[in-house]
């Protein structure tokens, strides 16, 4: 089954036939102590550390795919409404961690002329 994202509340030449219920998905990834230093020093020079870009998107790929199999398993075809959060978790040691959490309203959609998409 092909799942539609939107970000917005209607799925553009698409009628929402049964709104599903709200889902979730998550993902809390480590940031390790060599690649926190790397990004500092990139973050003192200027610049962007493609180190942490990647793991916000791997982060993101998880949470999206987690919501994505939540969405299907009951029976939606869409995701409207989705909301990303990126957040850093300070540990007391000083390390830190990623986490990307996603939220939205699985959806069941049909295309013109009636036929389910």
């Amino acid at each position: 089954m092909n799942m539609l994202f939107s970000t917005t509340s209607t799925l553009d030449g698409l009628r929402v036939v049964r709104y599903l219920g709200v889902i979730d998905g998550r993902a809390i990834l480590g940031a390790n102590i060599f690649r926190d230093f790397l990004a500092s020093i990139t973050d003192i020079i200027g610049g962007r550390s493609s180190a942490y870009e990647q793991k916000l998107d791997q982060a993101r790929d998880i949470a999206m795919r987690e919501m994505a199999e939540k969405a299907e398993q009951m029976g939606a075809n869409g995701i409207i409404g989705i909301d990303l959060d990126y957040e850093t978790i300070t540990l007391g040691n000083g390390g830190g961690m990623l986490m990307v959490s996603t939220s939205g309203t699985a959806v069941l959609v049909e295309q013109e002329g009636g036929k389910v998409y």
